[in-house]
């Protein structure tokens, strides 16, 4: 793999809700300048290990920034690096902090693409922009190494990507459609409801026992706990906690 390396212990939503697997966050590290961030493992995973990444679908209409990130690295192990490409971009405009790093190290290491390294600068500016953010220091290391003209490139790229990819809006949009699903799902809870999310099961399947999936509960804990990570250091999150059972007991399946 060329010039990052991506984690693949990151806290699945999938295996939460599988097995409540715990796992590290995802990480990933620059191979030049310097520009890194603490490895949680000692060897970087193969290709295959991030083609067998798994993700589930239902996830997106929860939190869409966690989906596209995990759907990228997937991509990225199948070597289809434009739409891993894509996909980064996708999460980084919901928000996602590990999204909008890895585009940063990409562009500073010319990752399946010319090196740029005023975009590099740009996305890690971006990526850092939260209170104690762990990519903090590969952004200051990449304005450091970067040139006066390299740096006056770079604030010109964010006074356009600010508009999309800044929490001020990205955050936002992302807390909006948190918020309204689980809204949705405090709705329809119903006591001992349970939930079929489309990627841990086929809803679609008639053979499939609704009952086997997870609670509702089970499932807004999960979310929670995601969200938790997705929108750590900024202030605008607030979880969803505790349902309130309403009405009487019926399984719901998921579309996705």
């Amino acid at each position: 793999m060329n010039g990052f390396y991506l984690k693949s212990g990151r806290r699945l939503l999938l295996s939460t809700l599988l097995v409540g697997a715990i796992a590290t966050p995802m990480m990933v590290r620059a191979a030049t300048d310097g520009t890194s961030v603490p490895k949680t493992t000692d060897s970087a995973p193969s290709d295959a290990d991030l083609a067998a990444t798994k993700c589930a679908i239902g996830e997106e209409r929860f939190l869409p920034g966690d989906y596209f990130y995990c759907l990228a690295t997937q991509t990225y192990g199948q070597q289809h690096y434009a739409y891993a490409q894509k996909f980064f971009t996708e999460a980084a405009g919901w928000a996602s902090k590990p999204a909008q790093y890895v585009l940063g190290i990409m562009a500073l290491d010319g990752d399946h693409q010319p090196v740029n390294r005023p975009l590099a600068v740009a996305w890690l500016a971006l990526a850092s922009e939260r209170p104690q953010s762990v990519y903090a220091v590969a952004y200051k290391s990449a304005y450091a190494s970067a040139t006066a003209a390299e740096r006056q490139a770079a604030e010109k790229l964010l006074a356009t990507m600010r508009r999309t990819y800044a929490d001020a809006t990205a955050a936002v949009r992302a807390e909006k459609r948190y918020t309204d699903s689980m809204a949705t799902l405090v709705r329809l809870n119903a006591g001992g409801r349970s939930y079929c999310m489309e990627g841990l099961v086929d809803a679609s399947d008639p053979q499939i026992d609704p009952m086997q999936c997870p609670s509702m509960q089970t499932v807004v804990n999960a979310i929670d706990k995601q969200a938790a990570g997705v929108f750590d250091g900024w202030s605008g999150h607030v979880s969803v906690g505790a349902l309130q059972p309403v009405n009487a007991p019926a399984p719901i399946k998921s579309g996705g």
